[in-house]
């Protein structure tokens, strides 16, 4: 799988967790250590823990990928689960805040998602 699909793969599984403020920067250009970074917020500990567990557990079941590395934890408000082209960043909106990823990662390009189409029944 491209690390585009999987950075959208990553965000998806963070959003059925209602994971807030879900970004994804492309930073292919700007980095040699990773493609893609997806960056989430959880609202308390178990909300955190939610996220990354469901992460990490749709990835290994479905497709069979681990985090080659996971660092910090739930009590320090920052998980990083390290897919080596993809590197997920769950915290809480104060740690992402005080961290600001999206403004040291600036000139990196985020990721549009596509909306689903509406499903609205045509009036006849």
């Amino acid at each position: 799988m491209d690390s585009k699909k999987f950075a959208l793969l990553c965000r998806q599984f963070a959003d059925e967790k209602k994971a807030e403020d879900i970004v994804i920067l492309d930073v292919r250009k700007l980095s040699s250590v990773t493609d893609y970074f997806v960056i989430a917020t959880g609202t308390s500990e178990p909300h955190l823990r939610a996220i990354v567990d469901e992460i990490t557990e749709q990835l290994c079941a479905h497709h069979n990928i681990r985090p080659r590395a996971l660092d910090g934890a739930v009590s320090t408000a920052w998980i990083v689960l390290d897919f080596f082209d993809v590197i997920v960043h769950v915290m809480r909106a104060d740690v992402r805040g005080l961290y600001d990823l999206e403004g040291l990662w600036g000139d990196a390009p985020r990721v549009k998602i596509r909306k689903p189409a509406s499903k609205t029944p045509k009036a006849g």
